[in-house]
């Protein structure tokens, strides 16, 4: 049945600019970058350490979607660590991380304007 999530897609713009982003500022790795019709790439990223990946791929049709909230929370060991080094690598945030009884989180910006939970416990 099923074993795992693939990967997340992410809605982008500037297909160069947000792979820039996800490998320069957060370090991910290029599994697939190849041509998937005369508009778009497809792009598919490795997060070093997980099994979840990341597909820099908007959907025909979906192109509203660019610049919005993405429904995921990706998990960092330390919110205010990832918060300070990620700022000083350029990273835009929502605001500061915010402690809830639940754990600590913080709004990320891609460059694209998407903005993703970082969370910890």
């Amino acid at each position: 049945m099923i074993k795992r999530i693939k990967f997340l897609g992410i809605p982008v713009k500037d297909q160069d600019r947000a792979l820039r982003f996800y490998t320069e500022k957060l370090g991910f790795r290029i599994l697939t970058d190849q041509e998937f019709n005369e508009k778009q790439r497809w792009i598919e990223l490795s997060i070093p350490g997980a099994e979840t990946g990341v597909s820099l791929f908007t959907p025909q049709g979906h192109e509203d979607r660019v610049g919005t909230f993405v429904n995921s929370s990706w998990e960092v060991d330390d919110v205010d660590k990832a918060y300070n080094e990620l700022q000083g690598r350029g990273v835009e945030f929502a605001g500061p991380p915010q402690k809830q009884p639940w754990g600590s989180f913080v709004i990320m910006k891609d460059s694209e304007g998407n903005q993703i939970v970082l969370g910890s416990r």
